[in-house]
């Protein structure tokens, strides 16, 4: 573990770079996921997010053989390269974003080139307005099957989410690799769910022990409106106080005062407090760009900026996009 990040961060943000609106080309996202990883700040950073339709076509395979440098930088973990063994994919490990469906999961995962390690798949299981159980049984079949591979289920925040959360919770429960996703943003404002919802959503994973990941929305560390959009945007900062305040007990009022602030110094004080702890059911999120994330953890001193002779980069290496709407 870097002495630069602390452990509560570790891992915290998906390199969602292919994804819109940063939308980066698959060899330019490789290559910047290498930056990355060989960085000071490689402990922030989770996987690199691939489509399972780049798979399943050998768009990732073709890419990885002819990339100059080789795969995407060191594994996470020693034991990461140590699994994976030698060859063109040894050091690299994707999360598996569901753009073909469930029923394409298995084939994509069948897939991976030598080498290459899924940490995670993650798909929709149902659209706003519908029922998620029927997908969501379906995704249990495979997450039964996995191997192992963490398997996140996105669930729209609307009707039979309860339901839906109970039948995760349940599966966990009985050893199953499961756990729950949120969107928290999107191209329309009914997309972005209020304090409240969202407060709501994460008392009740906490309620079910019950890990979850969130994507699309979280720019910024700080609750933001965005003056081209006008959407009031959640700050992943505000994110992660409520899942702590949520851990230590706090009910859904509380956690929502901490989503609604922006106020960045209750947040910070929280975040310091707990920063040499696991970070309670928050996976973690996708975002197309690392350089904003880290650069708002730098500015409210929850990262030390510093370089220890680890890796080279600076803050703005591999700056791959603009948004953090994520996969």
């Amino acid at each position: 573990m870097s002495t630069h990040v602390p452990h509560l961060l570790a891992g915290l943000v998906d390199d969602a770079a292919v994804f819109p609106p940063g939308s980066a080309a698959l060899p330019d996202a490789l290559a910047a996921h290498r930056r990355h990883r060989d960085s000071w700040y490689a402990d922030l950073v989770g996987p690199l997010l691939v489509p399972a339709s780049a798979v399943i076509s050998g768009e990732l395979a073709r890419e990885l053989v002819a990339a100059p440098d080789g795969p995407a930088g060191p594994a996470a973990s020693a034991g990461d390269s140590a699994a994976n063994g030698p060859g063109v994919g040894s050091s690299l490990v994707v999360g598996l974003i569901g753009d073909t469906g469930i029923d394409g999961l298995p084939a994509a995962l069948a897939a991976l080139p030598a080498g290459v390690t899924a940490r995670q798949v993650e798909v929709a299981v149902a659209k706003r307005g519908e029922d998620p159980l029927p997908g969501l049984t379906a995704l249990l079949g495979l997450a039964g099957r996995s191997g192992g591979v963490d398997v996140h289920a996105e669930l729209p925040l609307t009707f039979g989410l309860m339901g839906a959360l109970d039948a995760l919770a349940a599966a966990r429960a009985d050893g199953v690799p499961v756990a729950a996703k949120f969107r928290t943003g999107g191209l329309a404002a009914e997309l972005f769910p209020t304090p409240v919802e969202l407060a709501a959503v994460i008392c009740a994973c906490r309620d079910r022990a019950l890990p979850f990941k969130l994507t699309a929305g979280l720019h910024h560390a700080v609750r933001h409106r965005d003056p081209e959009t006008g959407f009031t945007h959640h700050g992943f900062g505000n994110v992660l106080a409520a899942t702590l305040a949520a851990a230590d007990g706090a009910e859904v009022d509380e956690v929502a005062a901490v989503l609604a602030t922006t106020d960045p110094v209750p947040l910070v004080e929280r975040a310091r407090a707990a920063r040499a702890a696991d970070r309670p059911l928050w996976v973690g999120y996708g975002s197309c760009s690392i350089t904003e994330p880290l650069t708002d953890l730098i500015r409210l001193g929850l990262v030390d900026a510093g370089h220890d002779g680890s890796g080279g980069d600076d803050v703005n290496a591999g700056h791959d996009g603009d948004g953090g709407h994520g996969a």
